[in-house]
C-alpha cells in the first residue's frame, strides 16, 4: 500500500491511499496498515496520468531524419528506412519513448507500429500500460492483404496469455494502404474477438479526394460508413479535414477521434481540427502525439497547450477548449476509448497518477494550477508518476535510463 500525504487534489488538500494498484480511497487516511510506504506530499499537486490515443513508439529513434516534407513525400522516405527495422529495433526504441512519455506524466499509450509483441514487453517492463496491434497496409496487393490475415489471426492467438496490464487491437492503417477486404476482415475480426480498432481518418486533403475519385465521391469517413465500420470500438487518429456528414457520421457512431495537432502542423496537413463540432455530435475527442518522427515529441502536455490555443486562435474564441475539457481529452476521454478504468482520480480507479512540484515561480500566483501547469511550466513540473500503483519515476529518476539510453544508440547506429 501506498499513502500519499496531504496532496493537493483539485482545491483542496487530502489522503490517497492505494491499494493493489488502485486507488481505495480519496480522504483523510487516519489508520496506517503495517509496510505501507507513506509519502509526505506537502509541496505537490496530483493529477491523473495521461492517455496518449495515437502513437507511434519506436519511430522515436528516426527522429528529426526527414524534415520539411509533405505528409506524402515523408511517408514514402519513412517507409525506406521502416524496411531495415528489426525486432530489437522494436523493443530498444520502445523503452526509449517510454522515458520520455513517462517524464511528460503519459501512463497509457495507444501504438499502431511493426513487431508489436516486442513493443508491449518493452512498454510493460518500463511499467507502463500499451495498446499495441497488429498493422493491415496491404498496398491493395491480393497476396500481401492473405498473408495478413492469416499472421493477424496467429498473433491473436499468442495475445490470449496476456495480462490485463496490456491489450491487443487491430489497425486499419488509412482509406489509401488498405484493400477493401481486408478492412472488412479485420472490422470483423474485431468486433468477433472485442478488440479496438485503430487507423489514420482524413489526415490530409489529398487523402480525401483520393478517396472521392476512388469510391465514388465518398469522403473516407462516408466509405467507411458504407462498409458499416464505425462504432465505439473505432479509435481514428487526425480527422482533420471533416464535411459536416462526416462529423454528423462520426458522432453518431460515437467514434473516439484523436486530435494529433503537432504532427498535423508540421506536416501542413492542415490545422482547423472541428472539436466543438465533434464534440457537439456525440464523438469522444482524445488527444495523441503521433510518431516522433513527424511530430518530434511525445510529451502531451506540449500538445495540450498547442491545441488549446490553436482551436482559439482560429476560431477568433478565447473561450474554446477549456481547461477542463482540455484536461479530460487527454486523460478520461482517452481512458474511455481504449475501455479501461483509468484517466480520472476517484476511490476504485487504477492509480495512474503524476505529482507536480509546485514550489517553483510557475506556480506562485494564485491563478488554476492546471492552467500554470498546461501553459506555462509543462512536464518540468512532473517529478513523480505511477502507473497501476507502482512507482515508475521517483524525484525525477527512473530506473535503468542510462542502459536504455546505450542500448537505443547501438541499435539506431546500426540502420
Amino acid at each position: 500500500m501506498i499513502l500519499l500525504r496531504n496532496i493537493l487534489h483539485g482545491n483542496s488538500r487530502t489522503d490517497i491511499l492505494i491499494e493493489e494498484g488502485r486507488i481505495k480511497r480519496i480522504g483523510p487516511v487516519t489508520e496506517i496498515s503495517p509496510g505501507t510506504e507513506t509519502v509526505d506530499c506537502s509541496g505537490k499537486a496530483v493529477i491523473p496520468g495521461f492517455v496518449n490515443t495515437h502513437t507511434h513508439a519506436a519511430m522515436i529513434l528516426l527522429r528529426g531524419i526527414h524534415e520539411d516534407l509533405n505528409l506524402y513525400d515523408w511517408l514514402n522516405n519513412i517507409w525506406k528506412i521502416e524496411a531495415k527495422l528489426d525486432q530489437d529495433f522494436i523493443y530498444w526504441s520502445t523503452k526509449a519513448a517510454c522515458l520520455e512519455m513517462i517524464r511528460s506524466g503519459t501512463t497509457t499509450f495507444n501504438d499502431q507500429y511493426w513487431f508489436c509483441p516486442h513493443a508491449r514487453l518493452a512498454a510493460i517492463e518500463m511499467g507502463l500500460r500499451p495498446v499495441v496491434s497488429f498493422i493491415f497496409l496491404d498496398s491493395n496487393n491480393p497476396e500481401m492483404a492473405r498473408k495478413q490475415r492469416d499472421a493477424c489471426q496467429r498473433l491473436y492467438e499468442r495475445t490470449l496469455s496476456w495480462g490485463e496490464e496490456s491489450q491487443f487491437a487491430v489497425s486499419i492503417h488509412s482509406v489509401y494502404t488498405v484493400c477493401e477486404e481486408n478492412i472488412l476482415w479485420a472490422n470483423q475480426f474485431a468486433l468477433d474477438h472485442g478488440l479496438k480498432v485503430h487507423l489514420h481518418l482524413s489526415e490530409t486533403r489529398k487523402e480525401n479526394e483520393d478517396c472521392r475519385r476512388n469510391h465514388g465521391g465518398l469522403s473516407p469517413t462516408e466509405y467507411f460508413d458504407s462498409l458499416g465500420i464505425w462504432g465505439p470500438h473505432v479509435i481514428a487518429a487526425h480527422c482533420l479535414h471533416l464535411s459536416d456528414e462526416d462529423v454528423r457520421i462520426l458522432g453518431s457512431h460515437r467514434v473516439n477521434c484523436v486530435h494529433n495537432i503537432h504532427s498535423n502542423l508540421k506536416l501542413a496537413s492542415g490545422f482547423q481540427f472541428r472539436y466543438n463540432e465533434l464534440r457537439d455530435a456525440g464523438a469522444n475527442v482524445c488527444l495523441g502525439t503521433d510518431g516522433a518522427s513527424s511530430a518530434n515529441d511525445m510529451d502531451m502536455l506540449q500538445h495540450m497547450k498547442s491545441a488549446a490555443i490553436m482551436q482559439k486562435a482560429w476560431r477568433a474564441d478565447p473561450l474554446a477548449m477549456p481547461l477542463d475539457q482540455l484536461m479530460d481529452c487527454a486523460t478520461e476521454h482517452g481512458a474511455r476509448a481504449l475501455g479501461i478504468d483509468s484517466g480520472v482520480i476517484r476511490e476504485g480507479a487504477w492509480a495512474d497518477l503524476s505529482l507536480i512540484d509546485l514550489d517553483s515561480t510557475y506556480f506562485l500566483s494564485p491563478g488554476s494550477i492546471t492552467a500554470n501547469l498546461v501553459y506555462a511550466a509543462g512536464s518540468r513540473a512532473i517529478s513523480s508518476v505511477m502507473a497501476r500503483g507502482r512507482w515508475v519515476m521517483r524525484d525525477h529518476v527512473i530506473p535503468s535510463e542510462q542502459e536504455i539510453l546505450a542500448a537505443a544508440r547501438r541499435v539506431v547506429s546500426q540502420i
